[in-house]
């Protein structure tokens, strides 16, 4: 009787320890599949993560929904120690013109404790204020990126968190490394529909191209409230115009007396519009894993009164 009291108590003790490892087992692949990022909301309304280059550079990145590479300005490069560069290439920048710049093929990368082996990099003029480079979505390819303003935390996942029953679900185009959206606008007695490219980069509101500026007469339509000059990512200037968008519609997300930028005269040099930080940060963001819908909500920041022009 001893015996088979014994022979029980093994089994039994035997199925716990398999039952227990196969929990862990779960439990970690789990936490695996999803992991959170801090980051912090610059006043240029950039997403700013710290990171770490070669297990040597730290630097902050900027989160850019349409960079396609791992990129870091020349300031920063010039402070780093581990960074070799193997040549130069021609690359194309957003804000028109071919620039040089150099690359380093082989680096590892780390945010928080997520790390990325072999990873590319490219050297940049530019980047958003308090930034040393910037990434973009590809990091995190074929899983949804949730970008939470309030608690200023970005969580990457394998599945569609639960929360995105309470946001709005848009239609999104992932074409060559963009993201776009459609939105409406109502100028005049007229509402318009057109393409955007979520650009987190882009520090202001909305951005219109050059056909949609000429073909609707923007300059004319809408009221002017003053004259910029910008530059991208290579140092090339652009002069923009102003202005006061009565409503833009995201879904059912309706903004009004939206700041809105336009470069008059130009024919071809700003080929896509443009949503910008100044509205991006107004909403929670989840991105589709397979970048073919963008669900939204907004968030404290919704009614935060626009910056003066």
């Amino acid at each position: 009787m001893k015996t088979l009291i014994s022979k029980n108590t093994l089994q039994l003790l035997l199925t716990l320890c398999i039952w227990v490892i196969y929990s862990n087992q779960v439990i970690a692949q789990s936490s695996a599949k999803t992991y959170s990022i801090p980051f912090k909301l610059t006043s240029q309304n950039n997403i700013a993560i710290s990171a770490l280059i070669n297990g040597q550079d730290t630097v902050s990145l900027m989160f850019h929904t349409a960079a396609n590479s791992l990129t870091l300005t020349t300031d920063a490069i010039s402070k780093m120690k581990s960074l070799r560069f193997e040549g130069a290439d021609t690359v194309k920048s957003w804000g028109g013109g071919e620039n040089s710049s150099r690359y380093s093929k082989n680096n590892l990368l780390q945010i928080g404790k997520k790390k990325w082996d072999h990873i590319p990099l490219w050297e940049n003029l530019n980047s958003g204020p308090g930034t040393g480079g910037k990434f973009g979505p590809e990091l995190f390819e074929g899983q949804f990126i949730d970008i939470d303003f309030d608690k200023k935390i970005m969580t990457i996942s394998k599945d569609l968190p639960a929360k995105a029953k309470a946001y709005i679900k848009l239609e999104a185009e992932y074409k060559d490394d963009m993201l776009f959206i459609n939105a409406s606008c109502e100028i005049g007695t007229e509402q318009l529909s057109l393409p955007f490219l979520i650009h987190s980069g882009y520090a202001g509101a909305v951005l219109f191209d050059d056909t949609f500026t000429n073909n609707n007469q923007l300059d004319q339509k809408l009221k002017i409230v003053s004259e910029k000059n910008l530059k991208d990512s290579f140092g090339n200037v652009l002069t923009v115009k102003k202005a006061v968008l009565p409503a833009l519609l995201m879904g059912e997300n309706k903004l009004n007396e939206v700041p809105a930028g336009f470069f008059k005269g130009a024919i071809g040099r700003q080929k896509m519009s443009i949503i910008g930080g100044e509205l991006l940060k107004r909403f929670n963001i989840i991105i589709s894993a397979d970048r073919k819908a963008v669900y939204l909500k907004p968030n404290s920041l919704f009614s935060l009164p626009y910056p003066a022009s």
